[in-house]
C-alpha cells in the first residue's frame, strides 16, 4: 500500500513538473514572403531575392525550447528551401530546409509551413536559404533567448545588436553561380564585404547607407554576430574597444576577450561589448582571412560606425580602424579558434563521454570533375 502511494506521489509529481515545462514552451509564429525587391549598392541596382524585402532577412525571436511555425510563401521564380542553421531539429528533421535531401523545395506560387522545435539551444543562431545560392541574400538572425524565469550566465546586457557579416556581387548571384560551375573554378570574386547589407563609407556610392550602432557611455550591449559570406572566413574588430566572446553557435561559453575575433562562414558568436571609451565615433570593420597564398579573394574591408550618444564635438575626420590581423595570419586565426571553450557550468552543462568506444576512420572526396578533351576551363585535366 505504501508502495503503491510513493508511485502515485512520484506520478503526480512528474506531471506537474511536466506541465510546468510546457507551461514555460511557446508556439511562436512568423511568415517568410520570398519575392524579388531591387537593391542598390555600389552605384548599381540590381533585382535579389529576399525575404519580405528585407536584405538581410528579418530575425526571428524565441525562447529556448520554443517551437516556431514558419509559412513560407514563395512569389519568386525559382525554388526556394529555408534551413535553420545549428538547430538541432531531434526525431523531426522535416523541416530541416536541405533540398532534395529532408524536404523538397518550394516551388514558385506555393507555400510550405516550416516547424522548428528548439531543443537545448540558446543565444544566437541564423537561418538561410539551402537552395543554389540563394543564401547570398536569402537570410537572417534566429535568436534565441534563455527560458522565463532563467537569466544569461553574464550580466544582463543593455540591448542587442545584430552584426550581419557578408558578400555583394554587382552581377546577379545566379549567374555568378552558374560561372564558376561550368568554369570548374572559384567563384568569382565579390565586388565587397557588407555589415548589416552594406559596404561601408569606404565602398563607392555607400557612404549614405552605411550601417551606424547607436551607444550609450557606460553601457554593454551583445552583438549577435553570423557570417553569413559565402565562403570565406573573417577577420572582425573594433577600434579602441575589447571584445569578450561569451557564446558560439547557440551555446555559451567561457568568456573570452580579444581585440579581435575569426568567424567563419556559417558561423555564429556572442560578442560582448563595453561602450567604455570617449565619446566619439568608432569603426567596427571585417575583412577576408585567406592561407591559401594562390588563391584570389575579397581583399577590401567593410565597415560601420560605433557612435556614442550625447553633446560633444564629433571629430572632423573619419573614426579610426581597429587593428586587425593580416589577411594570412594563420596564427591569428587558429589562435582565436583554439581558445574557445564551453561554458560547462551546472546551469548549462555539457555532456561530453570519456571513455572512447568506436574510433571512427572518414575518407573526403573533392568530387571534381575534368575539363572536357578539347574545353577551356579552371578544373583540373586528366
Amino acid at each position: 500500500m505504501k508502495i503503491a502511494m510513493n508511485m502515485h506521489v512520484l506520478v503526480l509529481g512528474l506531471l506537474v513538473i511536466l506541465g510546468f515545462i510546457q507551461s514555460q514552451a511557446a508556439l511562436v509564429k512568423y511568415t517568410f514572403v520570398v519575392q524579388e525587391n531591387n537593391y542598390t549598392r555600389l552605384c548599381s541596382s540590381k533585382n535579389i531575392l529576399t525575404v519580405n524585402g528585407q536584405y538581410p532577412g528579418p530575425t526571428i525571436s524565441a525562447r529556448r525550447g520554443d517551437t516556431i511555425i514558419v509559412d513560407v510563401i514563395n512569389q519568386a521564380t525559382q525554388n526556394i528551401t529555408i534551413h535553420w542553421h545549428g538547430v538541432k531539429l531531434p526525431r523531426y528533421p522535416w523541416s530541416d530546409g536541405p533540398e532534395f535531401i529532408t524536404q523538397c523545395p518550394i516551388q514558385p506560387d506555393t507555400r510550405f509551413s516550416q516547424k522548428i522545435i528548439l531543443s537545448d539551444e540558446e543565444g544566437t543562431l541564423w537561418w538561410h536559404a539551402h537552395s543554389d545560392w540563394s543564401r547570398a541574400t536569402v537570410h537572417g538572425l534566429l535568436v534565441v533567448s534563455p527560458k522565463i524565469g532563467t537569466n544569461f550566465p553574464f550580466p544582463k546586457p543593455h540591448a542587442d545588436v545584430p552584426v550581419i557579416l557578408g558578400d555583394w556581387w554587382k552581377n546577379d548571384i545566379q549567374t555568378v553561380m552558374e560561372d564558376f560551375l561550368r568554369r570548374g573554378g572559384d567563384p568569382a570574386i565579390s565586388d565587397a564585404l557588407t555589415i548589416n547589407g552594406q559596404p561601408g563609407d569606404r565602398y563607392s556610392c555607400s557612404r549614405p547607407g552605411t550601417t551606424i550602432v547607436n551607444v550609450d557611455q557606460g553601457k554593454t550591449y551583445l552583438l549577435r554576430m553570423v557570417n553569413a559570406a559565402m565562403n570565406n572566413i573573417m577577420f572582425f574588430g573594433i577600434a579602441n574597444h575589447q571584445l569578450t566572446v561569451v557564446g558560439t553557435d547557440g551555446a555559451y561559453t567561457k568568456p573570452l576577450k580579444s581585440n579581435y575575433v575569426a568567424i567563419s562562414p556559417g558561423q555564429t558568436l556572442d560578442i560582448l561589448l563595453e561602450a567604455n571609451q570617449p565619446q566619439n565615433r568608432y569603426y567596427m570593420a571585417a575583412k577576408f582571412y585567406s592561407s591559401n597564398p594562390a588563391s584570389q579573394f575579397d581583399n577590401t574591408t567593410t565597415t560601420a560606425i560605433i557612435k556614442y550618444n550625447g553633446n560633444y564635438t564629433q571629430s572632423p575626420s573619419e573614426p579610426n580602424l581597429p587593428v586587425l590581423p593580416a589577411f594570412n595570419d594563420r596564427n591569428a586565426s587558429a589562435g582565436f579558434t583554439s581558445s574557445l571553450r564551453s561554458l560547462a557550468s551546472r546551469d548549462h552543462p555539457i555532456d561530453v563521454p570519456l571513455k572512447i568506444t568506436r574510433k571512427l576512420f572518414y575518407t573526403l572526396s573533392i568530387n571534381t570533375l575534368p575539363c572536357a578533351i578539347n574545353g577551356t576551363c579552371a578544373g583540373p585535366r586528366v
